[in-house]
């Protein structure tokens, strides 16, 4: 007899993330794939295919999370959460499928209707949060991934929040949209600091975080799926290129230097956006400026140095699991697909 195993999916807008584990509450597989939605749910059939054929053979469960309904493919975000509920149960037609509702917890899929779509729509963040808050009591749970910036006052083992929806949680601060791939450098500055003086940074797709992050030498090449601006090679060459385009200048590889100092005033620009959000978020809710800083996602290196900028305990969401998985990919990698595949074990168990 096969040992059931427990996966949980996390289906975003650019990437389809899934963790596997065991009856024992380990971890012992991590995966990512890129998944451009808004090109058609084909990119979704091919993402969760490759997933599965890279999973040990087993009896699996699976339960799913999402943000993906945002992508202009559905008509709205309801659409979205019906057409992806949909085409996870095709693709997963020999188990029962479990989709996270948010403050509902896990719903068997036969039990979903479109009164539970909003409850679904992009709350992964809140399976990670609820995750952190079990093993960290109280803290400041920050998840800075490819797209977005999540952050969470945890409190008395609880997410502190009356904020659901993005419309919200934009207002919150508890929702920031930036993040260390996939974000417009144009989205993030309309200025930057160039030798020495302040210049306009132009309105154009010519560059984005990634390149800023490969040029400081930040970015993980595992972390780094995501087509670039231009369509052009990932090297730190072709990524100063792209920057300098920002501000109307060729590149030269004479003058990396230049580049690095740009690299790392837009950096300083996005760590700006954060900090204040999580200053706002401390003041607002009554968190103590000494708490620990819980870090998780594929830009938690920020986490960490605003921790150290703050002299505060920084703890990786991955020290909150435990894990056997061999793999580039961390578990703080991908922390909602984590968290719904340990939820999806407890329900099991409960049931």
């Amino acid at each position: 007899m096969q040992a059931t195993l427990y996966l949980g999916w996390d289906i975003g807008g650019a990437h389809l993330k899934a963790a596997a584990i065991n009856p024992n509450g380990e971890i012992i597989g991590i995966y990512q794939q890129a998944c451009p939605l808004w090109k058609g749910l084909t990119t979704l059939h091919s993402a969760v295919a490759a997933i599965l054929q890279s999973l040990p053979k087993a009896d699996y469960r699976h339960a799913i999370t999402m943000t993906g309904e945002l992508v202009d493919l559905f008509a709205g975000r309801d659409d979205g959460v019906r057409q992806i509920i949909a085409t996870m149960g095709e693709l997963l037609a020999d188990t029962e499928l479990l989709v996270f509702a948010g403050q509902h917890g896990l719903l068997p899929r036969h039990k979903i209707t479109a009164a539970h779509f909003q409850d679904i729509a992009s709350t992964n963040w809140l399976a990670s949060a609820e995750f952190a808050a079990q093993k960290v009591e109280e803290g400041l749970f920050i998840d800075i991934g490819s797209t977005t910036s999540d952050i969470l006052v945890l409190n008395n083992g609880q997410v502190k929040t009356q904020a659901y929806t993005d419309y919200q949680r934009l207002i919150s601060k508890e929702l920031v949209y930036t993040g260390i791939v996939r974000t417009a450098v144009m989205a993030l500055a309309q200025t930057a600091w160039d030798e020495g003086q302040e210049i306009g940074v132009m309105a154009e797709y010519f560059a984005t975080m990634a390149d800023v992050y490969r040029v400081t030498g930040e970015l993980d090449e595992a972390h780094d799926q995501t087509d670039t601006a231009d369509g052009s090679e990932k090297t730190l060459d072709a990524s100063a290129r792209r920057l300098a385009r920002m501000i109307g200048c060729d590149f030269y590889p004479q003058e990396l230097p230049r580049w690095q100092a740009f690299a790392e005033n837009l950096k300083s620009q996005q760590v700006q956006k954060i900090r204040l959000a999580c200053e706002y978020l401390e003041w607002h809710q009554g968190l103590p400026t000494n708490r620990p800083i819980i870090g998780a996602g594929v830009g938690r290196f920020l986490a960490k140095q605003l921790a150290q900028e703050k002299s505060r305990r920084y703890i990786d969401f991955s020290q909150l699991c435990r894990n056997s998985a061999t793999t580039l990919l961390n578990a703080a990698d991908c922390a909602p697909a984590v968290a719904v595949g340990h939820l999806n074990l407890v329900f099991k168990l409960e049931k």
